[in-house]
């Protein structure tokens, strides 16, 4: 009974900004469960007290998330104009992204190219950058996108430290010379442009986009729900001020429909898509909106385990692999189980540190490591579809991989 009565409280405060972060629906909480939510400062007092009268003890894992991470106005004081001087092991207002990716651009236009993808729904350009080396042979494409919520800043951070390490290791360094032979690389550095910027601005914690709905009262789409592929159904809600809101149809954001318009013209040749978020320590293959298995499941998952491996020899941190539903929780209408039932088995969400106190706000120190591990794991991934795909342009001594918001904040642990 005061388990019950704990969830039509912790309910009625969800709808006051109450943030869960885990589990993601409150319809999934059970008893003997670990709850993290995230209070904010004026409720903490009496969330606790209520805690209290019901018997349910509680860790408090954070007690003021500015502390962690500092605000994001001192952030904007590092932007650097020479890319000479851009540091990879900070995190980066929208505005140093966008000048980062035309000095990239500039610097390396031998490598390197802009393209326009789409505008946002407050009308900021999307452009992604496209790696790729002259061939007199067919190429085929890998997309990698990142930031398609708001707060998990070091996805954002990875592909930037992604693109940076291809550009300065692809003369020296035999794997990706031998990937850049047969493949394009399509890189997106953030999806969600008007969310991550109001992350950096009003609210640290946003994950949504910042459309408008209910004539202005509502706002935002969870971007990972608006995909056509069983739309609005397991794990998403029809409800705005949910976190999981799928928008008023499929593909009804113009960051969506501007993914779905590219994806759909590169299909044939795409045989990998890569989608980077936090947190968790998760590599995951399809589906989300099923606990079915694919036909594709006992290779990519092979090869998630690779990745896995080749990660934890960086640092020794420990990532989990299975299908999204069985390992994370179920969603539909994801970007990777579109793409994947496009026909692309090697589509794959990977969940970056940490899987500790820190959660979305991961700290700048992790930065460094945290992209050194993932591009140990990401660098497998491809290198193995490169191979599976290419088996005769492979050299013969490379290696064989296979199989041989800015305001006072807590975070709370509940068992329940």
């Amino acid at each position: 009974m005061y388990l019950l009565s704990f969830f039509y409280y912790l309910l009625y405060y969800l709808t006051l900004q109450l943030d869960l972060w885990k589990p993601l629906y409150l319809e999934d909480i059970t008893s003997n469960s670990i709850v993290l939510v995230r209070i904010p400062f004026t409720a903490l007092q009496s969330v606790k007290e209520e805690l209290v009268h019901c018997s349910l003890s509680f860790d408090v894992l954070l007690d003021n998330i500015t502390h962690v991470m500092g605000s994001a106005e001192k952030g904007r004081l590092r932007r650097k104009r020479s890319i000479t001087d851009y540091d990879y092991t900070k995190y980066h207002s929208m505005e140093d992204i966008y000048n980062w990716i035309n000095l990239m651009s500039e610097k390396h236009s031998d490598l390197l190219t802009q393209h326009y993808l789409g505008a946002t729904y407050e009308s900021r350009p999307m452009h992604y950058l496209k790696i790729s080396q002259p061939s007199s042979n067919p190429k085929k494409i890998i997309w990698m996108d990142c930031g398609i919520h708001a707060r998990e800043w070091i996805a954002p951070a990875f592909c930037q430290w992604f693109v940076k390490e291809i550009v300065q290791n692809h003369q020296k360094d035999a794997r990706i010379k031998k990937i850049l032979k047969n493949l394009d690389l399509y890189v997106l550095p953030v999806l969600n442009i008007d969310g991550y910027i109001y992350s950096w601005t009003t609210d640290r914690l946003w994950r949504k986009s910042r459309s408008s709905h209910q004539n202005g009262t509502c706002f935002g789409v969870d971007l990972n729900r608006n995909f056509n592929i069983k739309w609005c159904n397991l794990g998403s809600s029809k409800n705005c001020s949910d976190n999981s809101y799928c928008g008023m149809s499929p593909v009804s954001e113009p960051e969506t429909k501007a993914v779905v318009d590219l994806v759909e013209k590169i299909k044939s040749d795409m045989i990998c898509y890569l989608t980077i978020h936090s947190y968790s320590q998760y590599i995951l293959t399809a589906y989300g909106y099923s606990r079915e298995l694919p036909k594709s499941y006992n290779e990519t998952i092979k090869v998630a385990q690779m990745a896995a491996s080749e990660l934890k020899k960086k640092h020794g941190t420990a990532y989990k692999v299975g299908s999204f539903a069985n390992l994370l929780y179920e969603a539909s209408g994801t970007s990777q189980d579109w793409v994947h039932d496009l026909g692309i088995d090697f589509s794959y969400t990977i969940e970056l540190r940490d899987n500790g106190t820190y959660k979305f706000i991961l700290p700048e120190d992790q930065i460094q490591p945290t992209c050194e591990e993932t591009m140990a794991a990401v660098l497998t991934i491809i290198e193995y579809v490169n191979d599976k795909y290419f088996p005769n342009r492979a050299p013969t001594n490379a290696p064989m991989l296979y199989p041989a918001v800015l305001l006072l904040s807590t975070v709370v642990k509940l068992l329940v």
